[in-house]
Parts: structure tokens; sequence; C-alpha cells
């Protein structure tokens, strides 16, 4: 029987241990994700942990509410058995009446009428072959690139922070994107470090010949399987072709492991376009959203 779980009744270990045993598992769903990036976090949980469900729960103008946090991209079901869309109807079902308002990324495909449901990009190489094999199937363009990216000889930077890899961020792209509150790095920050504390993840960057940071990748792994969290560009890593050489390389690493290589997903064509051509392939996650909320508060965000 599905039941709903606070904060403080969740059993940790049981928890992780079904997330793990979850095929095709993604770090999002870890209760120590979670923890750091929606401290508030809940759950639906069925029998002894046979599956479960998060529920990021968040507050706002007095109103409890469910959405997906920033710089987490997808969550759902977690079950070590194949999930059937009906399945996956009744956890949603579950979901309390309280949360009239609910705006999640999860990562199955559901047909449930209460909720609208729009799908998203996640692409993702196998890196079950040698990495020559790989190679061949990188698109002629981008073979291009990380040819031009070695003619500017750039080094792998070990020691980039979490901060210094913020900063970067909120200096380019990042001054232009007003949703994302201080407090959303903050929770970055910590969640970059709790990852290198317990080798779960590693921040790697490119400095110029300044020894100025140009560019930065905070990425997870965890069963050997890479999966990019957050990256950092720049005007001059652009033109230097810097994330050619960065994908490159970490490709080359885990060749003939096979893990899973997640570039994560973007809605903006070019950025796409930069991941098909390493020969990823698309492995859409679905938005599901429901608004159940009175006028006018049915308006806010």
């Amino acid at each position: 029987m599905i039941v709903h779980l606070k904060h403080d009744e969740i059993d940790r270990e049981k928890w992780d241990n079904c997330v793990s045993n979850s095929p095709g598992t993604k770090p999002y769903g870890y209760s120590w994700y979670l923890d750091i990036m929606t401290p508030d976090w809940e759950a639906l949980v069925d029998d002894d942990y046979v599956s479960v469900f998060p529920l990021p729960v968040f507050k706002k103008y007095g109103i409890r509410y469910i959405t997906t946090p920033v710089f987490l991209q997808q969550l759902g079901v977690y079950s070590g058995d194949i999930l059937t869309p009906q399945a996956v109807n009744e956890y949603l079902e579950k979901i309390p009446d309280s949360y009239r308002f609910i705006d999640l990324c999860i990562r199955q495909q559901i047909n449930h009428p209460g909720f609208i449901t729009t799908a998203r990009t996640d692409y993702m190489l196998d890196l079950s072959t040698d990495y020559e094999i790989l190679y061949k199937n990188f698109s002629r363009n981008c073979k291009r690139n990380i040819t031009a990216s070695l003619q500017n000889k750039p080094e792998l930077a070990k020691d980039v922070k979490p901060d210094e890899l913020v900063r970067l961020f909120l200096s380019n792209k990042g001054k232009d994107i007003k949703d994302i509150k201080l407090w959303h790095y903050k929770r970055l920050e910590n969640l970059m470090e709790y990852c290198v504390m317990s080798k779960q993840g590693r921040i790697i960057g490119v400095r110029n010949e300044l020894k100025e940071l140009i560019f930065g990748l905070f990425f997870i792994e965890i069963n050997l399987s890479k999966t990019m969290i957050f990256l950092v560009n720049t005007n001059e890593s652009n033109n230097k072709r810097i994330g050619h050489f960065i994908y490159n390389e970490l490709i080359k690493e885990s060749a003939g492991s096979g893990a899973f290589f997640d570039f994560a997903g973007s809605s903006i064509p070019s950025i796409a376009l930069f991941m098909e051509s390493f020969g990823s392939r698309n492995f859409p996650y679905y938005r599901i959203y429901r608004n159940r909320l009175q006028w006018p508060i049915r308006i806010f965000k």
C-alpha cells in the first residue's frame, strides 16, 4: 500500500537502496541529493520501500506546492521492477490533495487526465564500446572542433572550487537569469562540496594563459556513469572549442566501461545539436503540470 511520509519519517537507508536498485537510476533521487536541494522533501512509499516517489515540497505566499528544484533534472517513481503507466498513475493519485499546484519533471511517461504532460530532452551516450568506435559516431563537425581545440593545448584544471565555478557563471550567462536566486546557487555549492568530499562527483575546468578560469563543469559519478549537473562556458572557451575538448576527454576516459555519459538536455537547438554531435541519443523525460489553485492565486509561479 502506498503511504505518504513526511520528511522526518523517511528511512534514508531503505530509500537509497530502492533508488540504487532502480534500472537506469540517476543521482537526483538519492536522499542526500534531495536533502541538499529540497530540504523539506516528502515521499510516497509502497510497502517496505519496494518502490518510492519523492515529493519536492516548497512554500510560497503561505502555500505549499510541489515543483522540480533548480539544478535537479528529473525524479519520478523508483523501483526494481518495470513500471507500467498505470502503476505511476497510482502514485500520482496518492499525492495529498493539499498540494494543489504540481509542476514536476519525472522519468516516466504518463497518460493521466489530471495532468498536462510535455516531453523534454535528455541526451545520453552508451559507453559500452571502445573509444575508437565511439569516435567514429561523432559528427564531422564535432571531430573538426575537437581537432581545433587541441591546437590551443588546453590543460584540465582539477583545482576548481564550487564558489569559483558559481562566480564564473554569475559573471557570464548567470547575470541574465532572473529566476535563479542566490540561495539556489548556495545549495548548488553545498551539493558540489558534498559530492567532491564523498568522491561521488568532480569539478574540472580549463584556465587560460593568465590562469583565469574560462570553462568549468561539475558532474556526478555513480556506478561509473557521468551525469552533467552544471556547466559554465565563456566567450573565450567558446572560441577555443573547450567544450569539445572536455567532453571528448571524459568520453575517452570511460569508453568501454558499459556506463552512460549523461549530457543532460536542452531546449536550445544549438546546445542540443552539440550534445547530439557526440553520437548521443535522446532519452526523454516528462514535465507533468497541474494547477488547482483558486483565482487569483492560480496565476502565481
